[in-house]
């Protein structure tokens, strides 16, 4: 005659299967959370200041709203770019969870087969707590050279009322790249900030979903640090 099993055990058992990693120290969490809240106050300036939508029957109040809002959008767009430059300083100075790298044989590899997995191919799966490598290619074109591009657009229409004084015309060239006018200019950093959005919104459905699947903590552990992985796992 069989025994039944003991849940309380089972729920022991179960548990102790897991450990806590530590994977993002505090400095990665702080660019994200930095990231995230100046990305969102510039979208939010940025679409009052292209379609300003609230109005008022006094013109001087007019222009101070909208004054207002481009300084807003001016300052949060420096600090931005401060925690951008944060984060290329931590790429070196962090743990190897800071940082990847896209010129290595091993990572294209990494793409190919997790663009097979997200395809519903079948592959073998390793455990890891860092982003895939295909993951990590979004980062670079988005977060990366995104963030980048819409930097240095967005300096340029900051000064381009004066881009031969001694700051701006660091960014003369930038038409250069973006369109030769400043319409062009504009343009591209209005399509790039949407690129941006969008991406984040997959971003969070991602996490959203590798937490659910693989029950690792992937969105709490950018408030931790720490991810959920099996008893054995050693690191990377």
């Amino acid at each position: 005659m069989s025994v039944p099993a003991n849940p309380k055990v089972a729920k022991v058992n179960e548990v102790s299967e897991y450990k806590n990693f530590y994977v993002w120290q505090l400095p990665i969490r702080i660019f994200h959370w930095v990231n995230f809240t100046s990305g969102l106050i510039l979208i939010l300036t940025g679409l009052y200041i292209a379609y300003p939508f609230l109005s008022s029957d006094s013109l001087h109040a007019d222009g101070f709203l909208m004054g207002g809002i481009r300084i807003t959008h001016f300052i949060t767009g420096f600090v931005f770019t401060l925690n951008l430059l944060f984060r290329l300083y931590w790429f070196f100075m962090g743990n190897k969870y800071a940082r990847s790298n896209p010129l290595t044989p091993k990572f294209w590899k990494g793409v190919v087969k997790y663009v097979k997995y997200y395809l519903f191919i079948p592959i073998k799966k390793e455990e890891h707590v860092e982003h895939n490598q295909l993951a990590q290619l979004t980062y670079w074109l988005f977060f990366g050279l995104g963030s980048i591009a819409i930097v240095l657009t967005g300096f340029y229409l900051f000064f381009e009322p004066q881009l031969n004084s001694g700051v701006g015309s660091l960014f003369a060239w930038v038409p250069v790249v973006f369109g030769k006018t400043a319409f062009m200019v504009r343009s591209w950093h209005h399509i790039i900030a949407w690129i941006l959005v969008l991406f984040t919104l997959i971003h969070f459905y991602m996490s959203l979903r590798d937490t659910w699947l693989n029950k690792n903590n992937t969105i709490w552990s950018i408030f931790t640090g720490y991810k959920k992985v099996s008893k054995d796992f050693k690191g990377d």
